[in-house]
């Protein structure tokens, strides 16, 4: 079975997203004031996935906006304003990349924010405030796919203003449809750079098993039908776990696959894993592998904030359930296949609350390759034969989830 997000949900969730952002009536009861605008407050917060920008107005206003490509920018237009903004404030932090303001003639004040990639705007309101005078702005962005990026920017060339815009016609005037992509495997080689990862019983090094395993899977992969597969990292560079995320969503990925070999403590265990994302951890060991692996940030030295990415729209919310029940269709699939290959530990499909495996319409699944505190378990994650026969497994659950979109193998 053919195992995709709904293109037809996708689509009305971007365009839902879309109409949000870029073509949303602020309806003021005011005209614009005669004398500047102060705007004051400036604050970003969040990371890589998401993140939101807020500033206080003294008085009504009414906010344009406008995306601009290369590099990724979204510029908010202003009627004439006085910039009040604290420099510590403007230190680039999550997508944000930079900000730049100032007035642009005619009576009128611009903002440009440039972003790290693609990204669609998942929330735009301007609030009165509710203990002082004035208003405020709450901006929320979202990594997105070039795809979405783009289909946003046509939507803002064709919009007419509404807060219902059109669809995309093609020269006949028929809605223009999406073409059929190759289906996408983004593979996340786990930790890199300062963050090692596990330390095995010989010296074995988690960050170069992962590699070296995610590189034998991109290859077989590359060879098993019509897919394109793409690493998050093929050298030894580190990685926050938002940002492998965002790569995924960036590339529009089908299925974004997580490859780590941890140690426990109980050095008789062995056997593969495969995790699929959850609230609530399956078991004990699943809840504090997860503890360990989200670390990985802080370990690095970043300082972590849990923030509440949750999209209020329904229409993305229908997506995440959407993905959700997918990723437990390729974990089940992935068991089977695995199983044929290699060993694997008792209840081989355990759930746990990994932050790498939360992109909100990418199915995903973290695989363990096994226990590097075993000494049977680092013996084959050194042997490169071992590598490949555990990779073919992977590949057969890629193909049987992908369907005829990517063909069959050889």
């Amino acid at each position: 079975m053919n195992f995709r997000i709904s293109e037809n949900v996708r689509t009305m969730a971007a365009r839902a997203m879309i109409a949000a952002g870029l073509t949303l009536s602020l309806l003021m009861g005011q005209p614009a004031a005669a004398k500047p605008l102060e705007l004051r407050d400036l604050a970003i917060a969040g990371d890589s996935l998401k993140t939101r920008m807020l500033f206080s107005l003294d008085v009504e206003a009414e906010p344009k906006l406008m995306l601009l490509r290369s590099p990724h920018r979204l510029v908010i237009d202003l009627p004439e304003a006085r910039f009040r903004f604290e420099e510590k404030a403007l230190k680039p932090r999550g997508l944000i990349t930079g900000i730049k303001y100032g007035s642009i003639g005619e009576g009128m004040s611009r903002i440009v924010v440039s972003a790290k990639g693609p990204f669609t705007i998942a929330d735009f309101n301007l609030l009165a405030n509710d203990k002082k005078a004035g208003n405020r702005l709450v901006l929320d962005l979202e990594a997105a796919s070039e795809q979405l990026f783009d289909a946003a920017l046509a939507e803002q060339a064709t919009s007419t203003g509404s807060t219902t815009p059109s669809q995309p016609k093609n020269a006949e005037g028929q809605t223009a449809q999406t073409s059929e992509k190759r289906f996408t495997v983004v593979v996340d080689p786990g930790h890199g750079g300062i963050d090692g990862g596990a330390n095995g019983l010989s010296g074995t090094v988690e960050k170069d098993i992962t590699l070296a395993f995610s590189r034998e899977l991109r290859d077989q992969l590359s060879k098993a039908g019509n897919l394109d597969v793409i690493l998050t990292r093929d050298d030894d560079r580190f990685l926050r776990l938002d940002e492998r995320v965002r790569f995924a969503r960036e590339k529009n990925a089908d299925l974004f696959i997580s490859i780590h070999a941890d140690t426990i403590r109980l050095k008789g265990i062995s056997g593969a894993t495969v995790y699929t994302v959850s609230d609530r951890a399956s078991d004990a060991a699943s809840a504090a592998l997860a503890t360990r692996e989200n670390l990985s940030d802080q370990l690095a030295g970043i300082n972590i904030e849990d923030e509440d990415h949750q999209i209020a729209d329904i229409l993305v919310d229908l997506i995440r359930r959407e993905t959700h029940s997918f990723s437990m269709s390729f974990a089940k699939t992935l068991v089977g296949e695995l199983k044929r290959s290699v060993t694997m530990i008792n209840n081989p499909h355990r759930m746990a609350g990994f932050r790498v495996l939360r992109a909100p319409d990418v199915p995903s699944v973290l695989i363990e390759l096994g226990y590097l505190s075993n000494e049977g378990d680092e013996k084959h994650l050194l042997d490169s034969a071992w590598r490949a026969k555990a990779a073919g497994g992977i590949v057969d659950a890629v193909i049987q989830f992908a369907g005829p979109r990517i063909g069959s193998r050889g």
